[in-house]
């Protein structure tokens, strides 16, 4: 495997790492569940997406063919986590969970 290639899974591989350790940390930082919703099914999808690309690529020049399983994980990703995300708003809709107001924390 030429040096250009193991630069490019590299590059993915680092991609995907930070985008997931963004949607992590958003996951967790973020106020209210709206907010939180944007760091799995933004961030994090695109971090496993990379990473998913990475190892297409990788596994792509190791046999000499197409890697199907990763392209395949790759598509049904960003195809599922919109529609699972607009799911859970919708059903936080339905159940009346509303947004924190900015400047309403309570001070103990």
């Amino acid at each position: 495997m030429t040096i250009f290639i193991e630069f490019i899974v590299s590059f993915f591989l680092v991609l995907g790492a930070f985008f997931a350790l963004a949607g992590s940390i958003g996951s967790y930082r973020l106020p209210d569940f709206f907010s939180r919703l944007h760091g799995p099914t933004k961030s994090t999808t695109l971090g496993v997406g990379s990473m998913a690309v990475a190892s297409a690529i990788y596994f792509s020049f190791q046999s000499g063919r197409i890697s199907l399983h990763e392209v395949l994980i790759t598509l049904f990703l960003f195809i599922t986590a919109p529609i699972s995300a607009h799911f859970l708003a919708k059903a936080a809709l339905h159940q009346r969970l509303h947004q924190k107001k900015e400047g309403t924390e309570k001070i103990s």
